[in-house]
């Protein structure tokens, strides 16, 4: 379960224009895991995008995750899937896909995270810590639930999502925070592969490393 113990800076993105090449800049400035997260385009699209990620990404190395899809996971050759609240259950998932995938699940309060901590998964995300257009409606968790959620100690990474620049890093940080997802602050740069290299430095910086 401590697999992702190492891999800080975690990117989820949905399909967009030059996927590949954006993606793989964002790994050369320091991501080291990677989610596509498509909740419009059709299956045939998400299932053709997730097949060029994989032949990308796992020469390189680099975990490679589906949001909710166990069946696009499979016909792509991704390593795992990533499950929100109303998905299939993490169990459900293992199931599925096997001891050897990889699962991981979102967490938006206390009682979540203490029911996630029962199921099979590799990792847990937690938040949105700020309200983000990526979660239409559900207000920002703040950094109390990173806390609590820090002091569980089980081996497991908790995913700290929603807001996360180089700016908000440190407090997220200072709260028990330790690995990071990103969304906007890559998908809307100009410049991928330095707005990771900052994010990556900025974890760095926080954690002492």
């Amino acid at each position: 379960m401590n697999r992702f113990g190492d891999r800080r800076l975690y990117l989820c993105t949905p399909i967009q224009k030059d996927l590949a090449a954006f993606v793989e800049s964002c790994v050369k400035g320091g991501v080291d895991i990677v989610q596509l997260r498509e909740k419009n385009a059709p299956d045939r699209e998400i299932v053709a995008a997730a097949r060029q990620l994989s032949r990308l990404l796992r020469p390189m190395g680099i975990p490679f995750i589906i949001n909710d899809r166990p069946d696009i996971a499979i016909l792509s050759g991704a390593d795992g899937v990533h499950v929100g609240q109303d998905d299939l259950s993490p169990g459900e998932v293992r199931s599925i896909l096997g001891s050897g995938a990889i699962v991981g699940t979102s967490n938006h309060s206390a009682t979540e995270h203490l029911r996630s901590i029962r199921e099979p998964c590799d990792y847990l995300s937690i938040g949105p810590v700020a309200e983000t257009p990526t979660k239409p409606g559900r207000p920002g968790t703040g950094v109390d639930l990173v806390r609590e959620a820090a002091s569980v100690r089980d081996g497991r990474p908790r995913y700290v999502t929603g807001g996360v620049t180089p700016q908000t890093i440190p407090e997220i940080a200072r709260a028990g925070g330790t690995h990071f997802v990103v969304v906007r602050y890559l998908t809307t740069s100009n410049d991928p592969r330095g707005a990771a290299t900052k994010l990556r430095r900025a974890i760095e910086a926080a954690l002492g490393r």
